[in-house]
């Protein structure tokens, strides 16, 4: 194995991310890393987050010496990624809410961005809805569980969809005649629900999910690295007894 783009996340979503890495560089060497011990990430208080993801980052760099380092997670990108940036040398490439191209989807004016508790709280988010959709009626979505029952899909586990449509229902909004047209899928976890969002959305919306745009950004910072051998190794803080059921290739889970 060449030295490999490490994908990290705090859990399997990020698989959504490496998908799209992979079917744009078949030829990367890549190190998935999910740090289940640590999930979920809205759970932790900022400083200890920031502290938690740092060092485990030094110890995963030390060990896996990556080329790059893709950060599958919303909820650690708009937060620790300027600590990540002063800490190391190596380039990373964040997950952060797609608000520009919602921006520029809608119709309506009526956006929504569904993400975890803590990424909607961050100040980043706010950032991006100020510089790029000051215009634009925004609904900040926290979804406490929905993250969570994406786990257990991936798992191979059924899950309800009066569950899911609970945790998507804000997202949907009705204003002065017009509706949320456009969604963001701002947790890395939930395009692997997206075909059940569709099947039980109120009325068809655009879903826009920042991983192929993510790929594409790697692909402009190491495209002159060498080519790999097209090898993937799955790692994990604690790892699950089974791989992913319903993710579309073969593996297994090793000890981070």
């Amino acid at each position: 194995m060449t030295r490999p783009v490490l994908v990290f996340d705090s859990g399997i979503g990020g698989l959504s991310v490496l998908r799209h890495v992979r079917a744009q560089q078949a030829e990367l060497d890549l190190v998935y890393v999910a740090d289940h011990a640590g999930f979920s990430y809205s759970d932790w208080a900022e400083p200890d987050l920031v502290g938690h993801v740092v060092e485990l980052m030094g110890r995963l760099i030390e060990t896996h010496d990556p080329r790059a380092v893709v950060i599958a997670c919303n909820t650690a990108s708009t937060l620790v990624l300027p600590a990540l940036r002063e800490q190391f040398r190596v380039p990373f490439v964040g997950t952060v809410p797609a608000i520009k191209p919602a921006a520029r989807e809608t119709r309506s004016g009526l956006v929504s961005v569904l993400a975890t508790p803590g990424t909607v709280k961050r100040d980043y988010t706010f950032e991006l809805i100020r510089q790029f959709a000051p215009d634009i009626a925004i609904t900040l979505v926290g979804a406490r569980g929905l993250s969570h029952l994406a786990e257990r899909v991936l798992a191979g586990e059924t899950v309800p969809e009066d569950a899911i449509r609970a945790e998507i229902a804000p997202a949907f909004v009705e204003r002065d005649g017009v509706r949320t047209d456009t969604v963001v899928l701002a947790c890395t976890h939930y395009p692997f629900l997206q075909d059940a969002f569709e099947r039980i959305a109120p009325w068809p919306v655009t879903w826009i999910d920042p991983a192929p745009a993510i790929a594409r950004r790697l692909s402009t910072l190491i495209m002159d690295a060498p080519e790999g051998e097209g090898a993937t190794r799955y790692f994990s803080t604690r790892p699950p007894t089974a791989f992913p059921a319903t993710f579309d290739a073969a593996g297994r889970w090793e000890e981070a």
